[in-house]
């Protein structure tokens, strides 16, 4: 062989090597879907969603009142109000606590006036969006003191214009509801609400709400419409509720307390939210928790989405990472009674004690709960001390619920970091702990060197949740962090090793859910909104691809052409499942590289595979890409025909891509 034949084959030789190996060439790789071969069931509790009151997620957010402070129990009473006149008239307004309207709202609001057109104007959250032409609900509790005289309620734009109008007829002298509907005359993100005495008089006010009419499946006291919608969209196999560090308070005085959100709204206990200063950043001393979203509804909102409800509760322990204050052992006794009670309201029969509460709030059938959280993100022998006594109660009772137990927060950023995780695991396998929760806060590379995390994990005993978990563009609770295409690229690699362990791992979830675009907390969030209009992140979309082609059982993929994919040499990260109902072979794949990775796919193991299937293509121009209000689909999922297949077909996947392949078989 000449010179020159020999310097040929060493470049032919350097490139093949160069595409086999996935480290900037196109390349060629080959992907054996063996449908003969099925493996784990994977739970239809793989895919679900983390709710927690952070980022006004709740009130402020998806629980669709308008009014800020309606019940003037905020520390500063007039939070939110303004007392306002017009022309000559003259009043005052005073904070008062005799005669109540009921004892969780012990102070109410008097206003006098001497003439017409005195009385309040309330800023809503950052102000209150309404839609031109759509109707919203004005209800406030009142007591007539002198005068009955009625209110006129407006709508005001920020140029001071009425966008909306109505009278309430005066209130009788014991408190009384009264209601009126108002219909906005233009679109304004930032409207308030003015509450005006119509003639001189004197009257008490409390429960002052506005509501937009159409609510979620027009429920009053009911959820924001297109916020629930993005969550039903997702079709989730679960819904953790409500929390998160809310679960735990910062001080065991202000931990969330479950039977406090349920009954009529006006006998809910507001208490502040623990998210209301955590961050010097993004201090909020406005955010309060009213409970009008309470535990009645979120269970409500399982049902209306179709997914597993996923209570988490207090087990006697604040936050560590605040007060770290604990319930003595002698003391534990009412927090383990308020998970055997829950459990009652959820599953009893109408005729038992707490399921007779749920039966008279309307909804007579059980929810049928299934999974139960004992703490959040706890660790140390301090929460073993509490876990053991509650799994004993909760499973002498009810043995049928599956327990979850915390591993505590990611361990990168832990106190005592991975030996904390590594004893609760040991701890909680030892003592057979039914679920154990995981949670992961880490920069992009870390999910795509990670696919394989739980791989080596020991299979017998307990079950896998991972129960929070993000990429973070530039560090764990940092407000610079981006909901961008690298950070649900790495998620969407990190998700296909979550699927091919699906004997172990049944659930997880992303975190945190949602984000108000101008009182947000926390960040990266699944999905935005402001006061009118929200948007889903490309981390969402990545969600919803993976949810929607679940597939029932697991099928072995055989890869060759690259080496494993990581952060450093990127390349295909595959998994594939059957969806038994419409007979598909489901293959999701997840292109980490710069350029198209061009493969021959083959099926084997069935007869005959339809020549035309569909293909869901997610991509990007670039990393960087991101949804926002003024791009909502920037970066965004295109579903179409998949032609020319079969048993064995060729492929290209886009460069920085996640892909769905969905082939329908026989045989």
């Amino acid at each position: 062989m000449n010179r020159g034949m020999l310097h040929v084959c060493v470049i032919a030789i350097l490139s093949i090597v160069v595409c086999s190996t996935g480290l900037g060439q196109e390349s060629t790789v080959q992907l054996v879907v063996r449908a003969d071969r099925p493996g784990a069931a994977i739970s239809p509790t793989m895919w679900g969603i983390f709710f927690e009151d952070i980022n006004f997620g709740a009130d402020g957010g998806l629980y669709a009142e308008l009014v800020k402070n309606r019940a003037f129990e905020f520390p500063n009473a007039l939070m939110a109000w303004t007392p306002v006149k017009q022309g000559a008239a003259f009043g005052s307004v005073e904070i008062l606590d005799q005669s109540p309207l009921t004892a969780a709202t012990p102070r109410y609001v008097r206003i006098k006036t001497n003439d017409a057109s005195y009385g309040l104007m309330n800023d809503g959250f950052a102000g209150i969006g309404v839609q031109r032409r759509a109707e919203y609900v004005f209800s406030a509790f009142g007591r007539d003191v002198e005068g009955r005289i009625p209110l006129r309620v407006e709508l005001i734009g920020l140029s001071e214009q009425i966008l909306a109008r109505a009278t309430l007829k005066g209130f009788e002298t014991n408190w009384s509801r009264r209601s009126t509907t108002l219909r906005a005359a233009a679109t304004e993100p930032r409207a308030r609400l003015r509450v005006l005495l119509d003639g001189a008089g004197t009257v008490d006010l409390d429960m002052v709400s506005l509501f937009p009419k159409k609510t979620w499946k027009d429920r009053p006291n009911g959820l924001r419409a297109d916020l629930v919608q993005w969550l039903a969209d997702l079709k989730p196999g679960f819904l953790r509720f409500p929390g998160g560090c809310i679960v735990e308070g910062r001080y065991l005085s202000t931990r969330y307390q479950w039977k406090n959100t349920i009954g009529k709204p006006e006998e809910r206990r507001l208490i502040i939210n623990r998210w209301n200063d955590e961050f010097k950043h993004r201090p909020a001393p406005d955010y309060f928790q009213t409970f009008g979203l309470g535990f009645y509804e979120y269970f409500l909102l399982c049902e209306d989405i179709g997914a597993e409800p996923m209570p988490i509760l207090n087990c006697g322990m604040a936050c560590q990472f605040n007060s770290a204050e604990l319930a003595p052992l002698d003391q534990l006794q009412p927090y383990i009674q308020d998970a055997l009670d829950l459990i009652e309201f959820a599953n009893g029969l109408a005729t038992s004690a707490w399921g007779a509460k749920r039966a008279e709030m309307g909804h007579p059938k059980p929810f049928n709960v299934k999974y139960l959280g004992v703490g959040n993100e706890q660790w140390g022998p301090q929460y073993i001390e509490r876990y053991v006594p509650f799994v004993k109660a909760l499973k002498d009772k009810y043995p049928e619920v599956q327990l979850i137990g915390a591993t505590g927060s990611d361990p990168q950023i832990f106190p005592n970091g991975p030996k904390e995780v590594e004893f609760l695991q040991k701890k909680l396998k030892e003592l057979k702990a039914d679920i154990i929760d995981e949670h992961f806060y880490r920069n992009p590379d870390w999910f795509l060197d990670s696919a394989g995390h739980y791989n080596n994990y020991e299979r017998s005993g307990s079950k896998v949740f991972v129960g929070e978990y993000a990429a973070q563009s530039v560090g764990v609770a940092s407000p610079d962090n981006r909901n961008n295409w690298k950070c649900a690229l790495a998620e969407a690699a990190f998700m296909t090793g979550l699927e091919r362990n699906a004997d172990l791992v049944m659930m997880s979830c992303y975190a945190p859910l949602f984000g108000h675009e101008n009182r947000w907390q926390w960040t990266p969030d699944l999905i935005w909104f402001d006061n009118l209009q929200s948007y889903g992140t490309a981390n969402y979309y990545v969600q919803q691809l993976f949810s929607l082609n679940r597939g029932d059982v697991l099928l072995p993929v055989e890869i060759t052409g690259q080496e494993p994919p990581t952060s450093k040499q990127p390349g295909l990260y595959v998994t594939s499942s059957r969806d038994e109902k419409s007979n598909e072979i489901i293959l999701k794949v997840v292109n980490s590289a710069p350029q198209p990775a061009t493969s021959q796919v083959k099926i084997e193991g069935v007869r005959r595979v339809a020549r035309r299937g569909t293909q869901i293509i997610l991509a990007a121009e670039k990393l960087t890409d991101e949804n926002s209000l003024a791009e909502p689909k920037k970066v965004a999922p295109v579903t179409s025909p998949l032609r020319g297949v079969g048993t064995s077909f060729e492929y290209t996947f886009p460069a920085y891509s996640v892909t769905v392949l969905r082939l329908k078989t026989r045989g």
